[in-house]
């Protein structure tokens, strides 16, 4: 098979019948994740059923496996806010054997009083990879920290001067290091104590998660994002 033909059958749909439910994407997204057991599925590794129609059946709950195949699409979890049932979703996970996903849903997200709001902080790494090298070289990473909690940014600018040089403009809600290239053990450094700072601030981690990408002929992407939460009052108008 050439590569026009490999590509064509990455990007042919696949329908699949999920406990009475049918959705239709591609191999590529089903593949995303090759140790997961729809990766192993559909690599040929695991044994498949067919309906009568045709389609690909698994005997599992059919409307969770919406939330599957987004987070298979995207690499983000993304639930609706008075969604209930994430212990069933965790199962869901365990069974597709899904990790990233397992760790989003490994801490509950708590729940606060209706007088009480979340302030949240976004914690991103962004680490560019040269697919040419043996091993791989990092060539620039990048942490950023997005928060409309001012205060905090405030914080990170005074007490991490150690790493002004390295830090970029920054904007109204955001603040951003860029480390390289090749030498990540800065970056790697910086984020420890940045977590650090933040969980003692008062945040708790409410998720993690993974995306890989290309960017490049020569280059791959991969994010790591955090999600850190804590508890504060609403202001009365």
């Amino acid at each position: 098979m050439d590569n026009g033909d490999w590509g064509h059958r990455m990007t042919t749909p696949v329908t699949l019948n999920v406990g009475g439910h049918l959705y239709t994407t591609s191999l590529s997204t089903l593949q995303r994740y090759p140790d997961s057991m729809l990766g192993a599925m559909f690599r040929g590794d695991f044994p498949t059923t067919r309906d009568s129609q045709g389609n690909y059946f698994i005997d599992r709950d059919g409307t969770l496996f919406r939330y599957i195949l987004n987070f298979l699409r995207t690499s983000e979890l993304t639930l609706p806010v008075d969604f209930t049932e994430t212990d069933l979703l965790r199962k869901e996970a365990d069974f597709y054997q899904i990790e990233p996903l397992i760790q989003c849903l490994s801490d509950p997200k708590p729940l606060y009083p209706p007088d009480i709001f979340e302030e949240v902080v976004e914690l991103s790494s962004t680490r560019k990879l040269s697919k040419y090298s043996n091993p791989v070289a990092v060539i620039i990473t990048q942490l950023t920290i997005t928060t409309k909690v001012h205060s905090l940014l405030e914080g990170i600018s005074n007490n991490f001067t150690k790493w002004n040089k390295h830090m970029m403009d920054t904007r109204d809600c955001q603040v951003s290091f860029t480390f390289g290239p090749c030498d990540y053990h800065q970056e790697v450094s910086l984020r420890v104590l940045l977590m650090d700072y933040i969980m003692k601030q008062g945040f708790t981690i409410r998720n993690t998660r993974v995306h890989h990408m290309s960017e490049r002929a020569n280059e791959n992407t991969v994010e790591h994002h955090w999600t850190f939460c804590r508890p504060a009052h609403k202001v009365e108008d």
